[in-house]
Formats: structure tokens, C-alpha cells, sequence
């Protein structure tokens, strides 16, 4: 096992980071380089190169041949790649958000890949509906920078620090206390009875102890918080045999690449000291937000999986769906349910409904433990933030629209009501943008960023920018969904319509050459397809428009329903 941390040479090397030009690392980049410094990526010494990039997405396996089916790439800016001069032989820091030096960077390669091709191999699609192209394709920067990584400190970790012992640690504790078979358990979801009886029926079958190795890096957009997670992972422990069961925190970022995710899962497993592992149903495979299908077959990360068993030196346990026999009163995987059998089973989407409504989850499918946590951050919508973000061509009606539904909100008195209107924001929050492409998604992100603050506190943000591309509206989409609830409203009313409503003269001017990359004339407006609420205020008055609005909330359970008035 490859350790990339050497305390005796940290301070010489610590001295010298401070001198080289430093990148801040992103989130996903901090759980990679943690992955690399301790060993759980293994046999990698850092980040790719251009070849072995290559050999990753084509083969699934490092120049040298070993099995390495996910690409592990540091992606910076073009800026940041001319400031530092970037070129083989150059060194750089590899900076904390927090500040603090990690790890220097030896350059070796320094390349622009093509992220679409990447897409293709990588996850067999390019369409970015795909949570793991989508980062590809519109988060990730376009300089890749590979090279090993000489380590200086671990990430600072201030929550669970308990539950967070590295590749060694873990198999110095399984040594402590015998433990020679262990089978691991993969998940990034809070854990019902389903689950751990899929877990305890792994142990028997491996005769292995148990260890639950979820992931607390990234994961899906929309996913749970990882705080709420780990309540749920505690309270399930009482429910195993704690001479045989360990929780272990796994810094990952998930690139949700189904059956090639799965590969790398049970490599990471196998560098912890785990003998088997478990590939479950669909593992890692995403759905399309839009159709609710899966990008991969229910069993294809199984199948890729076993393929490889000999060559990972991990046993691997598929299972299939655990369903409950409501007569037996108790769970069996699917094969096993008997002919005509009665079987109760709750997927994720009701589960999140019952929590939105305030239903009761029935106790057959999760302990009341759990229920408790998950009630703690799900509370039903008529108590939780969210925010309403129109978007929508200059002149749409957009702001007037807004501006009516806040006072009616205000009326409703039930939260706090915060309009972040975009000539508002450019004023206050973004004086310094201009209209580039750039400044715009600069301008909507940051929209977005203050929106979810105030949507995880309890409050309603109404935002109106025009917003005109599709994947920054996606991602504060995903930003605020991580946190409460997020209705995206289009105001649609035409171009046309929107210039002969020009009472500022801006689309005269745009028409004129005199504003450049004007949104509908020299710049495009990307009209979303995701749209909860659509508007066209060719046809209704911004106050109607304001009341479908409020209709809609109403029927999705965040306000009450408006009570006819009497005059």
C-alpha cells in the first residue's frame, strides 16, 4: 500500500509550498487528493497524466495494466494555467479552501482533453442529464494538470472525526480484533430494514463481519446531507451484532458511473482490507430527471463486477432487491418471494413524498430511530424553505410577476419572504460583472448560493434573473435542492412581445449594435425544459400570473390554499 504522507520531509516540503503557486482545490478535488494521500486509490500516485487518462477511459486500466476503471484528474483554469505557467517539470501547491497547503503537485502532463469523448467512455453517454456528465461538461475546468502528489497534512476533517480512520487504520483494526473475513457495505442513502438485512445476510453468506463504509463526499444532486445520513447509520448500529460491525466514513466523490463505479468502489473496498464486497441493485446507476429511467441496466454494475473477481482480490456479493413478504413478516430478495406471495416495498420517491406530507412511514420498512432523523430534516413542505426562481427573456414580466407573488407570500405570513431580483443583485451583490457568458453564470450562481442559504434556514427566495442557460440554472438547481425545495418558473412570453414592452430601450439598443451579447439578439436564451411552473404573459396579467404561481404551490403543500375573499 502506497502512503503519499511522509511526516519527516512535511516541513521542508510545507516551506517550499509557500512559495509555488498555489490552486485552490474544489470539494470534489479535496476528497480525490484525501483518496490519494492515504492510500485508498492505490496503486495511484497522484493525479493522471495525458496517457494514462487515456488508457482509463479506453480500457479501464492504467498504462501499467491494472484494473482502474474511473479517471482521477486535476482540472484547473485556463487563468490559472497561464498565471502559474503550467508545463512538465513545473511544481505547484495544492492549496485547502481553507487555505492551508496539502500537497505539492510534481507537473508531468498539462493538456485540454476533449470532456465529451471522456463523457462517452467513461459513462456511456453523452447526454448531461447524466449527474456525472453534467459535472464533466459543465463543472469541471477545461486544463487538466497530471503528475504525482508528494502530501504535506491530510484534509482537515471537523465533524465525525471517530468514524474516520484511513485504509491503514482500518486494517490495523480489523488485526485488532480478528477479524479476517469483512464484507463492505456501499451506500450513500440512509439505511432501512431492507438494508440491513441485506447486510446481515452477507455476513452469513461470507461469514465476515460487517463493515458500512458509506460515502460522505459528493454524491447525487438532490441526495440527503450527510449529517442527517450518519444520525441514520448510528441509530441502525444497535441493530447489529457490535462485536462484528464497524461504521467507517468514506471521503468519496461518487462520479455515479454505475457499472464502472462499481468496479472502482470494490477496488477502494479491497485497499481498506475488506474481503468481500457487496454490489447491490443498480449500483451507483443515476436516473434521468426527466423520464425517471436508469442510465444502466438494474445488473450491469453486477455483471461487470464479477467479471473481474479474480483479478480485484475481493470477493463480490451481488444481491438483488429485498422485498417484504407482508404475511412472513419479514424481507427476502426478490427470487425468493414465493408464488402469489403478497410483497409490500416503498421506493425512494414515496418515501421522500410521505416525509413532504407528513405521512407515517410504516414500521416494516424502517426503524422509528431513523424515521425521527429523516422527519428532522424532511419536514412536511408547509414548514420547509424553498425557493421560487423565475427566468425568462428582458421584458417578460418576470419581475413584476415576482414582485407580486412576495407580497402574497408576505400575506401568507407562514416564512420569511426575500426577493433577489436580478437588477437588485447586479447593484448589491455583482456590481463589479459585466454580461459575458462568464459574468453571467457568475451572477446566477451567486444568486443561486444566497437563495439556498436562505431556503436552508426556514425562508422563501424569489428570484428573477433572466438566467438564460440551461446548466446554471441546473446547477443552483442542485445547489438549493441539497438543502429544501426548488420550483423553477419560465416566463415564456415571446421575443417579440418582450421588444414591443421595451420601455428602457434595450433591445432597440441591442438591435442598434450598441449592447453587445444582449440576451435574445446577439446571446442566446436557453428555454428550460424542466420548468415546474410556465407563464405567458401575452395572455394573462402579472397579477393571474402570480396567482398560478401561488396555485402551484399550493398544490404541491408549501402554502395554504388561498381562501376565496368576500366583498
Amino acid at each position: 500500500m502506497q502512503v503519499l504522507l511522509d511526516p519527516r520531509t512535511a516541513p521542508a516540503l510545507r516551506a517550499e509550498a509557500l512559495r509555488l503557486p498555489a490552486w485552490d482545490l474544489t470539494p470534489k478535488q479535496v476528497c480525490d487528493l484525501e483518496l490519494l494521500l492515504n492510500g485508498a486509490f492505490s496503486p495511484l500516485r497522484g493525479f493522471l497524466g495525458e496517457e494514462a487518462h487515456t488508457y482509463v477511459c479506453k480500457e479501464m486500466r492504467l498504462p501499467s495494466g491494472a484494473l482502474w476503471p474511473i479517471p482521477v484528474t486535476l482540472d484547473v483554469t485556463e487563468a490559472f494555467a497561464t498565471k502559474a505557467q503550467l508545463r512538465p517539470g513545473a511544481r505547484i501547491t495544492l492549496r485547502h479552501p481553507e487555505g492551508m497547503p496539502l500537497a505539492v503537485l510534481a507537473v508531468r502532463d498539462v493538456w485540454r482533453p476533449d470532456r465529451a469523448w471522456e463523457a462517452e467512455h467513461v459513462f456511456g453517454t453523452r447526454s448531461d442529464r447524466h449527474p456525472g456528465v453534467f459535472q464533466l461538461l459543465h463543472q469541471t475546468n477545461p486544463v487538466y494538470v497530471g503528475g504525482e502528489v508528494e502530501g504535506i497534512e491530510h484534509p482537515p476533517h471537523h465533524t465525525y472525526r471517530h468514524l474516520r480512520p484511513g485504509p491503514a487504520e482500518l486494517r490495523a483494526a480489523f488485526a485488532r480484533r480478528g477479524w479476517e473475513r469483512v464484507v463492505a457495505f456501499q451506500t450513500r442513502n440512509p439505511m432501512h430494514r431492507a438494508h440491513i438485512e441485506l447486510t446481515r445476510r452477507a455476513a452469513q453468506q461470507a461469514d465476515a463481519a460487517v463493515l458500512l463504509h458509506p460515502v460522505v463526499g459528493r454524491t447525487s444532486p438532490g441526495d440527503l446531507d450527510y449529517f442527517t445520513r450518519v444520525r441514520c447509520y448510528e441509530a441502525v448500529l444497535p441493530h447489529y451484532d457490535p462485536g462484528r460491525t464497524m461504521l467507517a466514513l468514506l471521503p468519496l466523490a461518487m462520479r455515479m458511473g454505475g457499472p464502472r463505479e462499481a468496479l472502482w468502489h470494490a477496488i477502494i473496498r479491497r485497499n481498506h482490507g475488506a474481503t468481500h464486497f457487496i454490489v447491490g441493485r443498480d449500483h451507483a446507476g443515476p436516473k434521468d430527471a426527466h423520464t425517471g429511467k436508469s442510465f444502466y441496466g438494474p445488473y450491469d454494475a453486477q455483471r461487470l463486477v464479477l467479471e473481474h473477481e479474480q483479478e480485484l482480490g475481493i470477493g463480490v456479493l451481488p444481491f438483488e432487491e429485498f422485498v417484504y413478504l407482508e404475511q412472513e413478516q419479514r424481507y427476502v430478495p426478490q427470487a425468493e418471494v414465493p408464488a402469489g406471495a403478497k410483497v409490500l416495498n416503498l421506493s425512494g420517491t414515496e418515501l421522500r413524498q410521505r416525509l413532504r406530507s407528513g405521512l407515517d412511514i410504516p414500521a416494516w420498512f424502517s426503524y422509528p430511530e431513523v424515521v425521527e432523523q429523516l422527519r428532522r430534516m424532511h419536514p412536511p413542505r408547509a414548514r420547509q424553505g424553498f425557493t421560487v426562481f423565475f427566468t425568462g427573456l428582458s421584458g417578460s414580466g418576470k419581475s413584476t410577476i415576482a414582485n407580486i407573488l412576495v407580497a402574497k407570500l408576505m400575506e401568507d405570513g407562514s416564512r420569511p419572504v426575500t426577493l433577489l431580483d436580478g437588477d437588485i443583485v447586479r447593484k448589491n451583490l455583482s456590481s463589479e460583472l459585466g454580461f459575458s457568458r462568464e459574468h453571467r453564470d457568475v451572477n446566477v450562481r451567486r444568486i443561486g448560493f444566497v437563495a439556498s442559504e436562505i431556503t436552508k434556514n426556514g425562508g422563501v427566495a424569489v428570484c428573477a434573473p433572466i438566467a438564460p442557460y440551461d446548466a446554471t440554472r441546473r446547477d443552483v438547481r442542485s445547489v438549493v435542492e441539497g438543502v429544501g425545495s426548488f420550483v423553477l418558473v419560465h416566463v415564456s412570453t415571446p421575443l417579440a412581445v418582450c421588444e414591443e414592452r421595451d420601455r428602457k430601450g434595450l433591445y432597440a439598443q441591442a438591435r442598434a449594435g450598441l449592447l453587445k451579447e444582449f440576451t435574445g439578439i446577439d446571446d442566446p436564451y436557453e428555454a428550460p425544459q424542466d420548468a415546474d411552473v410556465v407563464l405567458d404573459t401575452t395572455s394573462c396579467s402579472a397579477e393571474q400570473a402570480a396567482r398560478q404561481v401561488m396555485e402551484h404551490l399550493a398544490a404541491e403543500g408549501y402554502v395554504a390554499a388561498e381562501a376565496p375573499r368576500r366583498i
